[in-house]
């Protein structure tokens, strides 16, 4: 960690999740090591994506992928391939989408920071349903000349109010209508790189690189109908288009083959059962604390099939649980925790590396006081 304690940084041991802020996760070595073999030529952008592509959609069992900047910038280009498709003239015209089919229909209980990306085309987003649920025929209702697609966000904390993907996707397709999936954390489990698309049926599933799969932040996999893939690349880098500033470099689209290729080869049960042992550990060590409570909670916060422990904090324990959080971020190393309510803060052991759990243990013992 050197090259951190050069700048003065301090580095961060993760017990929150794979978030963007933190610098999504830590890649293993082969990503590194074909990161920079990557870095050591020129090539053709175009045909390294498309060469790239072909081989992670063989791998996942998609007609078609293409490699995007992160999930967010997944959702721009997959959405702009659902206004445009590879009409030229279109793709020109963006963001002004008059004359184009530019609507977007999402669940209202679905609305999130991500509206962004699907937005930066000019894409006008078309609600359904309510905060607290949706009623079947809402779906049809809201079909109309000039929609584009559904956008539907996968994960448990997406999915109370919001109708089934499956009866979403039987609808969209009874219209002639694609259904894109944002699964950006979805990952574990490592099947969902075909599940939503093969399985499900979704026309396109989006996925983040640098979360559950280990590869490069900055880059996602857009996976699905061939078609629609083709609309992504005729909109992206290095073409002139909306979706021009969202480059990918060719370090990054050889590392997320890597990282594909890699995930795809680990024993997912067994790291499962890890994050599992982890979170009993912790449990353990921290159940007779006075004013803390300590269980498990599961699936994660993405909805992700592994446990994490739920502490909560309350008289007698000395300490609030902002205080807490607080002292374990001014620590060095830095400690992230997930706050969640206003009294607790839940540790997942998804991104610690081997001897970070006992790190993350005896500084909140520390912070509690």
């Amino acid at each position: 960690m050197s090259i951190y304690a050069d700048l003065g940084v301090r580095r961060v041991v993760n017990a929150s999740a794979t978030l963007t802020r933190l610098g999504g996760s830590v890649m293993p070595p082969p990503v590194v090591a074909a990161m920079a073999r990557a870095a050591e030529s020129f090539i053709d952008l175009t045909e390294l994506q498309r060469t790239v592509g072909d081989r992670i959609a063989a791998l996942t069992n998609n007609e078609a992928c293409y490699i995007s900047s992160g999930a967010a910038g997944g959702i721009t280009v997959a959405v702009a391939s659902c206004i445009t498709g590879t009409d030229p003239a279109a793709i020109a015209k963006l963001p002004y989408t008059e004359g184009l089919k530019n609507e977007v229909i999402v669940h209202r209980s679905q609305r999130n920071g991500y509206d962004h990306a699907a937005r930066a085309t000019g894409a006008r987003l078309i609600e359904i349903g309510l905060a607290h649920g949706t009623q079947e025929w809402e779906l049809a209702a809201a079909i109309g000349p000039n929609t584009a697609c559904v956008l539907y966000f996968a994960g448990a904390n997406f999915a109370g109010a919001a109708l089934p993907l499956e009866f979403v996707v039987k609808v969209a397709h009874e219209h002639g209508i694609p259904v894109v999936v944002d699964a950006a954390a979805q990952i574990p489990p490592i099947s969902n790189l075909w599940h939503f698309t093969r399985e499900v049926g979704a026309d396109i599933a989006i996925f983040s690189g640098g979360k559950g799969m280990r590869g490069p932040q900055s880059s996602g996999l857009v996976l699905g109908k061939r078609e629609i893939i083709e609309g992504c690349r005729a909109n992206g880098a290095p073409n002139h288009s909306v979706a021009r500033a969202l480059k990918v470099g060719k370090e990054e689209m050889v590392g997320l083959l890597a990282a594909v290729s890699w995930s795809l080869d680990q024993e997912e049960s067994y790291i499962l059962a890890g994050y599992e042992l982890v979170v009993r550990d912790w449990l353990a060590a921290l159940a007779d604390i006075p004013g803390v409570t300590a269980e498990r909670g599961y699936p994660s916060e993405a909805g992700q099939p592994h446990g994490r422990a739920i502490l909560r904090f309350a008289p007698p324990c000395p300490r609030t649980r902002d205080e807490i959080v607080a002292t374990l971020w001014e620590g060095d190393p830095r400690i992230a925790v997930a706050p969640i309510g206003t009294d607790g803060i839940a540790l997942n052991p998804q991104c610690l590396e081997p001897g970070e759990a006992e790190i993350v243990l005896a500084a909140l013992k520390r912070a509690v006081g």
